[in-house]
């Protein structure tokens, strides 16, 4: 088994944090002592635990983190705030989360705020879910309904918000005259269930819970936010300033694994990629993943390089500022440092 409870409890600020573990090395598969080798260990904090993030699996999984002796463990905080606060106290190294989430920490004028380093996906990687098959789906035919959207100030709620209005709609309450009521009410972790119980006409969900929602015949996936909305740094690893000044050849050799990743999963088949991952979804069945990798590369999910651009940070925080949650920009040479990324495009090929 791969996973280990403990607890979860936190906010941006607190140290105090309750998590769900991983820890994983590809020795553990051919049975050998991942003793026999020393490697330094790197805590990730995960946004959430899903299918989307496969170029990190893989890299774990076929060896690419051990090569450069790194034994990687993972904690699912589910929340970009609580993997934020995993990061700024310690108890993890690396963030995987949205960059959004390093910009609200810099615009608090905290001096020991997280960089982002090397980008893993480069679209929203949420599908909108509907109660029904609807093969002929038009954003016309969300007018008037209810949405399980996600939590404020989240980068799948404002993407797709910014899709909303970008499809001409107008998002309220009053359902009589065609308004588009986006709930924020129902955290995150719990919005497939809600929707089954009955709440909400549609709501937006990621993989694998997508997919485990159509086969259950609960809710049925009618489009990608992702492949409307566009390209967008959705996800990427991010430390903080201090852990980067001090553990730079470390933080090089994640991202040469990181990029390891991506380039396999750009060769590997959608059935390769699903068994690289089965270790971390050992529940869903190779039919099923391999279904999920599929729908990710149709929509070209995954970043085929860490480097994370300046332009893409900008589309980000004019999605923030549309929803109304960015008030300021944060300098991109002050919260990206693609210096690794790019030492690891040029030495791995």
């Amino acid at each position: 088994m791969f996973k280990k409870i403990v607890a979860i409890a936190s906010s941006i600020i607190v140290s105090t944090i309750c998590l769900t573990g991983c820890d994983f090395n590809s020795n553990d598969k051919k049975g050998e002592s991942s003793s026999s080798k020393n490697l330094d260990k790197v805590t990730i904090a995960e946004v959430t635990h899903s299918v989307f993030y496969a170029p990190q699996y893989a890299a774990i999984t076929k060896g690419f983190f051990e090569d450069e002796g790194i034994k990687i463990d993972l904690i699912n905080t589910q929340g970009a705030d609580k993997t934020m606060a995993a990061l700024i106290s310690g108890e993890a190294n690396v963030g995987l989360m949205g960059p959004e989430a390093s910009i609200y920490v810099y615009n608090q004028n905290k001096n020991d705020y997280a960089v982002n380093f090397a980008q893993l996906t480069k679209r929203d990687g949420s599908f909108l879910v509907a109660r029904k098959k609807m093969p002929n789906f038009s954003y016309n035919d969300l007018k008037g309904t209810e949405i399980l959207g996600g939590r404020k100030g989240g980068v799948p709620l404002m993407t797709f918000e910014y899709v909303l209005k970008e499809k001409g709609l107008t998002i309220g309450e009053n359902l009589k005259v065609g308004n588009v009521n986006v709930r924020t009410d129902v955290q995150f972790g719990v919005m497939a269930g809600a929707f089954a119980g009955g709440e909400g006409d549609f709501t937006t969900a990621f993989e694998p819970t997508a997919t485990a929602m159509e086969k259950e015949g609960s809710g049925y996936i009618v489009t990608s936010i992702g492949k409307d909305s566009g390209e967008i740094p959705f996800t990427a690893y991010s430390t903080t300033r201090s852990y980067m000044k001090n553990n730079k050849d470390l933080i090089q050799r994640f991202t040469n694994a990181v990029y390891k990743g991506q380039l396999w999963i750009q060769q590997a088949s959608s059935k390769e990629v699903a068994k690289a991952m089965q270790p971390f979804f050992e529940d869903i069945s190779l039919e099923d993943l391999t279904t999920v990798v599929d729908r990710y590369k149709s929509i070209d999910a995954w970043s085929q390089n860490p480097v994370l651009k300046e332009e893409g940070l900008k589309k980000l925080m004019t999605v923030m500022k549309e929803a109304k949650e960015l008030d300021k920009e944060a300098p991109y040479k002050d919260i990206v440092n693609t210096e690794f990324a790019n030492n690891a495009i040029k030495n791995i090929k």
